[in-house]
C-alpha cells in the first residue's frame, strides 16, 4: 500500500488556513492527526458524499471536536457539498463550518461535538444500534446492517468521566465494530498533561474488555493501516488504536507545544510551516491532482449501489421485514398507533383506578411497547423504582435483538449513548432514572435538544413526594432546570390519562426530546370530557370551571393537581368562582396561539395562584407580579410523603387562605 503525505497536508494547510482567517479556532489536533484520518477516510469508511444519510453508511466522531476544521477537510475534499467558500466562513455567523461540528448546519456530520467525551458515548449508542438492528433484520447472505462506528478521541475526552462510564459498557456489551482512535500527544490547553492524567490507558481498556492496539506511530501511515486491520479482525471487542502523535505536526516552533492547541498558527510561522512540509500553494488552494485522489463520490455511489442491489433481493426474499426495516429507518409509526393509543387514553379516563404516575407510565409502555418494536429503552440501575420494564423487555446482553438495556448506575453516559441510538436510527431510545440524578446528565439532556433528538427521558421520584430518602434524594429545581432548556418538552402528568397523552405525544415528537417527570406516589385520577383530553396536547387545559367569568384561577401540575381541586371545590362552596388550570406541559402550552392563551387566561383575571412541589419562582410568569405561587423555597426533609406536603404548606388548607387573601388584597385595592 502506497500513501502520499501531501493528502494529509491538504487536511493540514486547509485547517491552518481557517483557522488563521477566522482568527480563533484550533490548528493543533487536525495537524496532528491528519495521517490517521488520510488512511482511515481514504482506504476504510464506506461512505457516500451524494447521500450523506445513507443507511448502511459507516459512522465517524469527532469526539475531540475543536478539531472541527480536521473533519470539514475531509468532508471537503472527499466531495461533500461543502465548498472552499464554507471552508472560508469557518467560524462565521449562519456558515455551513461552525467552531465545532453540528448535525444539522454541515452534510455528513453525524452527531454534534464539542464537550469532551460525548461524542464517544454517542458513538457507543450508534454502535449499540448497529449491532441490535442487525440481530433484528439480518438474514444469511443479506447484511443489510453491516458498518461501523469510527471515533477520534483525545486525552480531554478520556479524562472526562462519561468517558469510563461509556467505554465500560461497549466493553461489556461487547462492541467489535466500534473502533476508537486515541490521539495520544500528551498536551492539554493547560500542557503537558503528565503532570494530571498519568492513568495507564492501556491497561483502562483492556479492564473494559477492549481490544488495545498500542505503539502506533500516527504519522506512520503502513503502522496506521496495518493496526486499523487488526481492529476490524477483532469480532467480540471494541477496539482503541493508541496513536502517539505530534500536535501542531510541522510547525518548526509551535509542534508539541501548547501553543498550537487553540490559537491560530500567525503568518510567519505559517510560512516556515509550508516551507518544513514543503507546500508550495497559497491559503486555500488544492492541486487538481490531490482533489482528484481525495474525491469519493463515484466509489461512494458504487457502495452505496451494491447495497441497494443487495436490499431488491432481501425485499423479495423478506418483504414483511423489508417493509418493517423501512418504516424504523423512516421513523414513521404503524398504522394502527394513532387508534390504539386514542382508545388507550379513553380506557385509562373510564378507569377510576389511583395509581402513581410511575406504574400509569409502565402501563402505558406495555401498550406502546406491543405497537412499536423499534422502542430500546433502558434504566440507570433503577428500572423496578423507575417501572421502564414491560412483560416482553428483553435485556440484549441477553439476546442481540432485545429491546432494553441495563445501563448500571451511568446516568450520564445512559442519556449521551441513548441521544447516539436515536441519531443512528431504526429505535426510539428511552432512558431513566430519578429526577434528581437528572444533575448528573445535564449537559447530554442540553445536547439532546441542542441536536433535535427524539429520546424520551423517564424520571420518576419527582418531588417532596419521595418521601423518607429525604433532600439528597428530593428534586426541587431540576423540573424548572428542564423546562428552562430551548427545545426541551418537560411532562409532569397528573394520573393516568395525562401519562398516556405526554407517552404518545413523546413517541410522536421527530424533532426534540421530551421529559416524562413521574411520581413515586399513587395520585387520585380525574374525570375529563373528551374536549379536556384533546386539549392535554395543548400543554394546558381548563379542567375544572364556574358557571360564570372566575374570580380566581388555579394552576397546578402532577400530584398537586388534585389537592388543588380539592381546594377549587372548598372555594365554590365558600361562594367563589372559581377555575382550575392543568399544566402537564408548560412548553408546548406556551407554543399555543393567543387566542387559546387568553381563553385559558384571560388578561383581566389577575388573581391566579400556582401550586407545585417544586422551585415557585418560575410560575411567576403565569401567575403575574399580583398572583402568589405555593411550592418550594428550600431543600426538603426526611419524613413521610403526606408529612412533608404538610410541613412545607402545599396543603388543601394553604390554597384555600392563600386564595382568600388575594381575592380580599384586590378588592381593597379596587
Amino acid at each position: 500500500m502506497k500513501f502520499r503525505k501531501d493528502l494529509a497536508n491538504a487536511i493540514r494547510f486547509l485547517s491552518i488556513d481557517a483557522v488563521e482567517k477566522a482568527k480563533s479556532g484550533h490548528p493543533g489536533m487536525p495537524m496532528g492527526m491528519a495521517d490517521i484520518a488520510e488512511v482511515l477516510w481514504r482506504n476504510f469508511i464506506k461512505h457516500n458524499p451524494e447521500n450523506p444519510q445513507w443507511d448502511n453508511r459507516d459512522r465517524f466522531i469527532l469526539s475531540n471536536g475543536h478539531g472541527s476544521m480536521l473533519l470539514y477537510s475531509l468532508l471537503h475534499l472527499s466531495g461533500y457539498k461543502l465548498s472552499i467558500n464554507d471552508l472560508k466562513n469557518f467560524r462565521q455567523l449562519h456558515s455551513k463550518t461552525p467552531g465545532h461540528p453540528e448535525i444539522g448546519y454541515t452534510p455528513g456530520i453525524d452527531t454534534t461535538t464539542g464537550p469532551l467525551g460525548q461524542g464517544l458515548a454517542a458513538a457507543v449508542g450508534m454502535a449499540i444500534a448497529e449491532k441490535t438492528l442487525s440481530a433484528s433484520f439480518n438474514k444469511i447472505n443479506y447484511d443489510i446492517v453491516d458498518h461501523y462506528t469510527w471515533v477520534f478521541v483525545g486525552d480531554g475526552c478520556l479524562m472526562e468521566g462519561i468517558s469510563h462510564e461509556s467505554c465500560s459498557l461497549a466493553g461489556t456489551l461487547k462492541l467489535n465494530k466500534l473502533i476508537v482512535f486515541y490521539d495520544n500527544n500528551g498536551i492539554s490547553i493547560d500542557g503537558n498533561v503528565k503532570k494530571w492524567f498519568s492513568d495507564d490507558t492501556e491497561k483502562r481498556f483492556e479492564s473494559y474488555n477492549w481490544n488495545v492496539i498500542s505503539e502506533i506511530d500516527g504519522h506512520d501511515s503502513n503502522q496506521i493501516f496495518n493496526a486499523i486491520q487488526k481492529a476490524k479482525n477483532e469480532k467480540n471487542k471494541p477496539s482503541l488504536i493508541i496513536c502517539n502523535t505530534i500536535i501542531g505536526y510541522g510547525s518548526p516552533n509551535k509542534s508539541g507545544t501548547a501553543e498550537v492547541h487553540g490559537s491560530p498558527l500567525g503568518t510567519e510561522e505559517i510560512l516556515l510551516t509550508r516551507k518544513q512540509l514543503k507546500w508550495n500553494h497559497p491559503p486555500f488552494y488544492i492541486p487538481k491532482d490531490i482533489y482528484s485522489q481525495w474525491n469519493f463520490k463515484e466509489k461512494g455511489q458504487q457502495l452505496e449501489s451494491n447495497w441497494n442491489k443487495l436490499f431488491q433481493k432481501y425485499q423479495k426474499n423478506y418483504p414483511n421485514l423489508a417493509q418493517e426495516y423501512k418504516r424504523r429507518i423512516d421513523q414513521t409509526l404503524p398504522n394502527n398507533w394513532n387508534n390504539e393509543m386514542n382508545k388507550t387514553i379513553h380506557f385509562f379516563n373510564s378507569n377510576k383506578k389511583n395509581l402513581s404516575t410511575r406504574q400509569s407510565s409502565q402501563n402505558i409502555l406495555e401498550k406502546c411497547g406491543k405497537l412499536l418494536p423499534e422502542l430500546l429503552g433502558g434504566s440507570a440501575d433503577l428500572a423496578p423504582s423507575n417501572l421502564t420494564k414491560w412483560s416482553k423487555s428483553i435485556s440484549i446482553t441477553d439476546k442481540p435483538n432485545g429491546n432494553y438495556i441495563h445501563y448500571g448506575v451511568r446516568e450520564f453516559s445512559m442519556t449521551a449513548i441513548s441521544n447516539g441510538i436515536s441519531q443512528h436510527k431504526g429505535f426510539i431510545p428511552y432512558s431513566a432514572t430519578f429526577l434528581i440524578f437528572m444533575e448528573y446528565a445535564r449537559n447530554a439532556v442540553r445536547m439532546a435538544s441542542l441536536m433535535n433528538v427524539r429520546h424520551i427521558l423517564v424520571y420518576t421520584h419527582d418531588s417532596i413526594g419521595l418521601g423518607e430518602d429525604g433532600p439528597t434524594h428530593q428534586p426541587i429545581e431540576q423540573i424548572s432546570n428542564l423546562r428552562s432548556i430551548p427545545n426541551m418538552h418537560v411532562w409532569r402528568p397528573s394520573d393516568q390519562v395525562e401519562t398516556a397523552v405526554a407517552w404518545k405525544l413523546a413517541i410522536e415528537r421527530k424533532n426534540g426530546p421530551s421529559a416524562l417527570i413521574l411520581s413515586r406516589q399513587n395520585l387520585i385520577q380525574s374525570s375529563r370530557t373528551i374536549e379536556q383530553i384533546d386539549n392535554i396536547s395543548r400543554g394546558g387545559y381548563i379542567i375544572y370551571d364556574c358557571i360564570q367569568t372566575p374570580e380566581i384561577i388555579l394552576i397546578s401540575t402532577g400530584s398537586e393537581l388534585n389537592i388543588t381541586l380539592q381546594a377549587s371545590k372548598k372555594l365554590t362552596n365558600l361562594g367563589y368562582f372559581v377555575r382550575v388550570v392543568s399544566m402537564p406541559c408548560t412548553n408546548i402550552f406556551d407554543k399555543q396561539d393567543k387566542k387559546y392563551k387568553n381563553y385559558v387566561f384571560p388578561k383581566q383575571i389577575t388573581s391566579r395562584i400556582a401550586i407545585e412541589a417544586g422551585i415557585s419562582d418560575f410560575w411567576y410568569k403565569y401567575v403575574g407580579l399580583q398572583g402568589f405561587v405555593i411550592g418550594m423555597n428550600s431543600f426538603g426533609e426526611s419524613a413521610p410523603c403526606e408529612k412533608l406536603f404538610q410541613y412545607f404548606n402545599i396543603t388543601v388548607e394553604q390554597i384555600v387562605k392563600k386564595a382568600e387573601d388575594l381575592l380580599l388584597k384586590i378588592k381593597k385595592s379596587i
